[in-house]
């Protein structure tokens, strides 16, 4: 199965799982960039305003795989605004995809997620994993906003991280 594994991570941490998960599967890591710089006043009016910016590499790149695993942040409850281009060319083109984020979750889940990529792409993930930072605190801790938004995994994170969505990837494989 050719497999392909898309990243946008304006961290860096998202990237990290990425790449971690590409080795494990032997698919292909594909990094997506904006053609504009990204700043955070960029991320909030493309939340605001539902903007799509333009990406690199152009989305008919998927048209040569047969799975697709999206990695990437989500920016307000929503998906993160590089992804939507290739969302959006799914619906065009529907193809077998997964969704997999590490992202805040200080304020809790993001219960909407599955309809979002329904409505972009057409159809639900094959697999969907929404993995909150938050979690990564010890449970007896208070965790903020501020701590998620200025987390970085670590080494650890990133094994413990990719064999749960390896074994979640296998499930659908």
């Amino acid at each position: 199965m050719n497999i392909a594994v898309l990243s946008y991570s304006f961290t860096g941490n998202n990237e990290a799982l990425a790449e971690s998960v590409t080795k494990k599967l032997s698919g292909e890591h594909i990094r997506i960039t904006t053609l504009k710089p990204f700043k955070m006043s960029t991320l909030i009016m493309d939340m605001i305003f539902a903007r799509v910016p333009k990406v690199q590499p152009f989305p008919y790149i998927l048209q040569k795989y047969d799975l697709v695993l999206f990695f990437g942040p989500i920016w307000m409850g929503q998906v993160a605004s590089p992804l939507r281009a290739y969302l959006n060319y799914l619906k065009q083109n529907p193809m077998p995809y997964g969704f997999l984020s590490i992202s805040g979750g200080a304020d809790g889940g993001n219960h909407k997620l599955s309809d979002e990529l329904l409505q972009r792409t057409g159809k639900h993930p094959q697999l969907l994993v929404d993995q909150h930072i938050a979690l990564l605190f010890p449970s007896n801790h208070q965790v903020t906003r501020k701590e998620t938004s200025f987390y970085r995994i670590n080494e650890t994170d990133i094994k413990i991280l990719t064999n749960l969505a390896i074994e979640r990837i296998n499930k659908i494989l």
